[in-house]
């Protein structure tokens, strides 16, 4: 069995000006968002949930990106909202958010 049930990483890549990257669409923001939220939710640590920081995950210009481990299941998002949605569909509940996933 895993460390954590699952795993979240959040590009949050500052790339030059005049280039896309996740850090231009709030990713450290919304990776603090998760972060709280999960804690909040009481799903933080050992056989729960791990929020992470990451570097490049060369996705940038499909929006902001996270990726969801063990199910390598990759995902865009906006706002807040869509961290919720993320984390109570398929953190919580199991269900994969259709419309914010990248191929």
């Amino acid at each position: 069995m895993s460390y954590f049930k699952h795993h979240l990483f959040f590009c949050v890549n500052q790339r030059d000006p005049g280039q896309v990257c996740c850090a231009n669409g709030g990713a450290a923001a919304m990776q603090a968002y998760a972060k709280d939220k999960i804690k909040a939710l009481r799903r933080a640590g050992p056989g729960g949930v791990r929020v992470n920081r990451a570097g490049c995950l060369d996705r940038c210009d499909l929006g902001p990106c996270l990726v969801v481990y063990p199910e390598a299941i990759w995902y865009t998002y906006v706002d807040e909202k869509d961290i919720d949605e993320i984390i109570d569909s398929h953190l919580v509940n199991g269900q994969i958010v259709e419309r914010l996933r990248l191929p």
